[in-house]
């Protein structure tokens, strides 16, 4: 039983390791903003989506436009769909 203890706490110790520090994240639009056009094509670049769907993507803000990417290509992304006028989160 005592050697059972560390074990458990040594996972538990990974376990909140790998809680603090995310490695994927989601993006979200949150509204398309003034230039609605301009995001629905940067949209449809992004996702390779069809022009109609990535239209009703934006028109159904908020919505996820990517899921499961890295913090870097989150920002990266942020970044780019905010220069195009619209209000984005990264989760």
């Amino acid at each position: 039983p005592a050697a059972a203890a560390p074990v458990m706490m040594a996972a538990s110790n990974d376990a909140g390791a790998a809680v603090a520090e995310k490695t994927s994240f989601d993006v979200i639009l949150k509204a398309a903003g003034a230039n609605k056009l301009n995001v629905v094509k940067l949209v449809k670049d992004l996702t390779g989506l069809p022009l109609t769907e990535a239209k009703a993507v934006v028109d159904g803000a908020p919505k996820s436009i990517k899921e499961g990417v890295s913090k870097d290509e989150a920002e990266a992304l942020r970044k780019q769909i905010t220069e195009a006028g619209a209000e984005v989160e990264v989760k």
